[in-house]
């Protein structure tokens, strides 16, 4: 790998926020991850737990786009597909809601190394086209009569709500000062919460230990210098394919955790208008940062109540300036302010915010 290259790769790769206050500073997050749905209402627990799913999908579309160069704008059909297996597997087959995870993650992977294959003739807007008919044409497809004794045609599915597998000890309401109530039991929206939660970080530390490996190198070396990755060997059509595969694993797993927190999969829920969502969500994040899609995953949750509760008549309009000055603020994303506002940290105070040099890359991908 040339010089020039191994800089591109570590300038992207590398991922540090306060690398020398790193360790307290996940303490204290995760202190306040486990602590926060006490605090809150069952709803609001809810809605979070659905910003992990988001996360997660947008996560799958960041690798996708952001790494691999591939664009694709039709997600929401893998999303679908993940949330119909989970609602089948556990409607029709009694399986229990955490085994459809894996099942679902093995399936969407399968359709999307699949799709991946005969994608691979295709570029830039020759793919996105393919992707957005696959979007379009999936739910017209979970319609059609031949398959609604297993999809339930345009009525659905419904499954029940996860219960929690433990009791806490001490489980009770504690009043604390400040007006603050400790709520200490575990109801279904808290363990959904949980559930989703450990999956998120489950798979986003995946993906940032797969990105800044082997694979994440020949990626990034496909997408900003295709000519030179295949003259030094770099297998095009297997990274291709296999980030396909990948991402759409990631989105099948959101869409399977979606359909066990929602508790209903309708063909109208998986329109195109979801696949544009999450590409908001991805450009929201950052589309090359891979912990940015926690950021893209409340924007798609939160924004579009947000802009309903500030104006009934046109919500969308309302989403529509939201977003023109969100990509005003925010160029780069979410990720692209926390990285600008470090640098600058570090330029002022010194290099203890910057964190340690990035490790030399590999020579050979």
């Amino acid at each position: 790998m040339t010089t020039q290259t191994s800089h591109l790769v570590r300038r992207h790769v590398h991922i540090g926020w306060m690398p020398a206050y790193k360790p307290a500073l996940l303490i204290l997050l995760g202190a306040v991850a486990l602590a926060l749905p006490f605090f809150l209402k069952n709803f609001t627990v809810f809605q979070i737990a659905l910003c992990f799913v988001y996360a997660i999908a947008v996560l799958g579309l960041n690798l996708l786009i952001g790494y691999s160069g591939q664009v694709s704008i039709g997600h929401g059909a893998f999303y679908a597909v993940g949330a119909y297996i989970a609602a089948i597997l556990v409607s029709k087959f009694g399986v229990p809601y955490w085994a459809t995870i894996p099942i679902a993650a093995i399936l969407c992977f399968v359709v999307g190394f699949l799709f991946g294959f005969p994608a691979l003739r295709l570029e830039g807007h020759y793919l996105a086209l393919a992707t957005l008919a696959l979007a379009i044409a999936l739910p017209q497809v979970l319609k059609h009569a031949q398959l609604e004794s297993w999809t339930g045609g345009v009525q659905g599915i419904i499954i029940p709500k996860p219960v929690p597998p433990i009791d806490l000890p001490f489980s009770g309401r504690y009043d604390l000062p400040l007006g603050l109530v400790f709520d200490f039991k575990l109801t279904p929206d808290r363990w959904l919460y949980f559930f989703c939660g450990s999956v998120a970080v489950i798979l986003f530390l995946v993906a940032q230990n797969l990105v800044a490996g082997r694979i994440g190198r020949a990626l990034l070396a496909l997408r900003d210098h295709p000519v030179a990755a295949k003259a030094m060997g770099v297998n095009t059509a297997r990274y291709k394919s296999l980030t396909f595969g990948i991402s759409s694993m990631y989105t099948g797993i959101a869409g399977a955790l979606s359909a066990v927190a929602v508790q209903y999969v309708a063909p109208d829920s998986f329109t195109f208008l979801l696949s544009l969502s999450l590409i908001v969500g991805c450009v929201i994040g950052g589309v090359t940062s891979i912990w940015g899609a926690v950021f893209g995953g409340v924007f798609i949750q939160f924004v579009p109540n947000v802009a309903d509760e500030l104006s009934k008549a046109a919500p969308w309009a309302v989403y529509g300036v939201i977003l023109i000055l969100a990509m005003y603020v925010l160029p780069e994303g979410v990720a692209g302010l926390i990285s600008s506002v470090r640098q600058r940290l570090a330029g002022r105070f010194g290099h203890a915010l910057a964190g340690p040099a990035p490790k030399p890359a590999l020579d050979e991908i």
